[in-house]
């Protein structure tokens, strides 16, 4: 008697972060994509079993690994399913202000991309999308873009003030994350993108903005709003306002956010949290 296969389960969303039009989550357990092209890369990681495709007329086989799919924009691709359990992925459709089109030559030749590091980054700003946490989202699609680019065009990394020999970028001076702390601390609730800081800075390199903060203070600056935002959201609450409310107020996406980092920073649920301030 065959086994009897999972469903097959999709979920696409697009987030609000520029740069990236549709994230999109899927189990298959007997599918075949026919041979169509898309007008965004398509960059994907796969958590279970395995899949085989074509790009521009020539077959790859992926299983679970430390490798990350890129596929370009324009060129023509398939996909299916090589086992009776299917395969489990996570995609990210980018646009061209992620990887411009004439990177796509250097994609055809290497869609499968061998690199550990890339792939926690790639995993990391999934997790970030999923929690609806777009500065952190920003931060982590821009460590993502520019591995992307160190490995297709080459480069040890972008911008000026790169180390060639030994691939580090040295941190700037303390100025400009100071800068950047006055910035989130300004505009705690309402947050603020990592494009329009980099912009108001004058510091065109968002990843060297993001490793200059955390050089100054121990953390990414997604981190550190977080954080300034649940001491906002304790404020709220010991104050009488509603948990819904106060993670509205304080930035949160919705309560379930607020829960998950309240939990973290706390130890305790904003609900708890506030019984605890009336006993």
């Amino acid at each position: 008697m065959a086994a009897i296969r999972p469903p097959s389960t999709v979920s696409a969303w697009q987030p609000s972060v520029p740069g990236i039009a549709e994230v999109f989550h899927a189990r298959f357990t007997d599918h075949a994509y026919p041979a169509h092209v898309h007008d965004t890369w398509t960059l994907m990681i796969l958590d279970g079993g395995r899949v085989d495709f074509a790009l521009d007329g020539e077959r790859h086989g992926l299983g679970v690994s430390d490798a990350v799919v890129l596929l370009p924009p324009g060129v023509s691709h398939d996909g299916r399913t090589v086992t009776e359990a299917g395969f489990r992925k996570r995609v990210l459709y980018l646009d061209s202000s992620v990887l411009p089109e004439r990177l796509t030559g250097a994609a055809v030749d290497t869609p499968l991309l061998a690199d550990p590091a890339l792939r926690e980054r790639v995993h990391g700003l999934h997790l970030a999308l999923a929690e609806r946490d777009p500065f952190e989202a920003q931060s982590r699609l821009a460590f993502v873009r520019e591995r992307l680019h160190r490995r297709l065009a080459g480069r040890t990394a972008e911008g000026p003030g790169t180390d060639t020999g030994t691939g580090r970028v040295p941190v700037p001076g303390a100025r400009v994350a100071v800068r950047l702390r006055e910035l989130l601390d300004a505009r705690v609730a309402e947050g603020i993108t990592l494009a329009e800081a980099s912009a108001e800075l004058g510091y065109p390199h968002p990843t060297h903005l993001i490793r200059s903060f955390k050089a100054a203070y121990g953390l990414p600056p997604h981190a550190y709003l977080t954080g300034r935002r649940v001491e906002l959201a304790r404020r709220l609450l010991l104050a009488g306002v509603r948990p819904a409310e106060a993670a509205t107020a304080a930035g949160f996406y919705d309560q379930a956010h607020l829960t998950r980092h309240f939990g973290r920073h706390v130890g305790t649920s904003p609900a708890r949290f506030a019984r605890s301030g009336r006993t």
